[in-house]
C-alpha cells in the first residue's frame, strides 16, 4: 500500500469516528437529561446519559484549575500524535500502525472537543434536555466543558461469592464505566499497537 493510500484511510477512520462520536454525543445532549438511560440489547447493554470531567471512570482532577490543566495537556498530547504519525507516515511504516494511531488521535480530538466547546454551546442537563447554543449562554467557560459518555454495558450484576477474599458478598457489576465511541477508539488503537506491534515493528533482517 503507497504512503498517499495509508494517510487517506487513516483520514477516514479518523472523520467516521470524529462525526460519530460527536452526532451521537449531540443528539443524546440534546434529547436526553443527565442520568437518564434506556435498554439496547436487553440488560447488557444500555445507552445512560452521565458527564465527567475528563479523567478516566470520572474522576475530577484540582477543581477549575485543574480541569483547564488537563485540557491544555490533552490538546498538547493530541498536537504531538498527529506529529508523530506525519512523521511514521513519511517513514512509510505499516498501515495497521498508522490506522492505530489515527484512531488514537481521534478519539482524543473528539473528548477535546466536549472539554473545550460544549460548556459554551449547551445548556445544562440536570433534569432537562440540553438546550443548543442557549440565548443565556452555556452550562460552563471555554475549556471547562464535560464529556459526554453514553454507552454502559452491565453484562453481570450480581453478588459475589462470600468466599472470596476481600470483596466476598459485595454487590458487583461488570463492566461499570460508562463510555463513548472516543473512549472505544483510543482503546482500540492502543489494543491493536500491543497485539501487533511485532508485526509493527520487525527488526531489520541482516544481510
Amino acid at each position: 500500500m503507497s504512503i498517499k493510500s495509508k494517510v487517506w484511510l487513516v483520514v477516514g477512520v479518523v472523520l467516521v469516528v470524529l462525526l460519530g462520536d460527536q452526532f451521537f454525543k449531540f443528539w443524546i445532549k440534546t434529547n436526553m437529561y443527565l442520568g437518564q438511560e434506556f435498554n439496547v440489547l436487553g440488560n447488557w447493554f444500555k445507552i445512560h446519559f452521565t458527564e465527567n470531567e475528563g479523567m478516566a471512570f470520572g474522576m475530577a482532577f484540582g477543581g477549575r484549575v485543574g480541569k483547564l490543566i488537563l485540557t491544555l495537556f490533552r490538546i498538547t498530547a493530541v498536537v504531538f500524535i498527529g506529529y508523530l504519525f506525519v512523521r511514521f507516515a513519511k517513514q512509510n511504516s505499516h498501515w495497521g500502525f498508522l490506522l492505530a494511531m489515527g484512531l488514537i488521535f481521534a478519539g482524543a480530538l473528539g473528548n477535546i472537543i466536549d472539554s473545550v466547546f460544549y460548556g459554551m454551546i449547551f445548556s445544562e442537563s440536570s433534569f432537562q434536555m440540553a438546550e443548543f447554543l442557549p440565548q443565556q449562554g452555556g452550562y460552563e467557560s471555554m475549556f471547562h466543558g464535560k464529556v459526554v459518555d453514553m454507552l454502559y454495558f452491565p453484562l453481570y450484576e450480581g453478588y459475589l461469592p462470600n468466599w472470596l477474599p476481600l470483596w466476598g458478598g459485595d454487590y458487583f457489576i461488570f463492566f461499570r464505566p460508562v463510555f463513548n465511541i472516543a473512549d472505544s477508539a483510543i482503546t482500540t488503537g492502543v489494543i491493536i499497537m500491543i497485539i501487533w506491534q511485532k508485526t509493527f515493528f520487525k527488526e531489520a533482517e541482516p544481510k
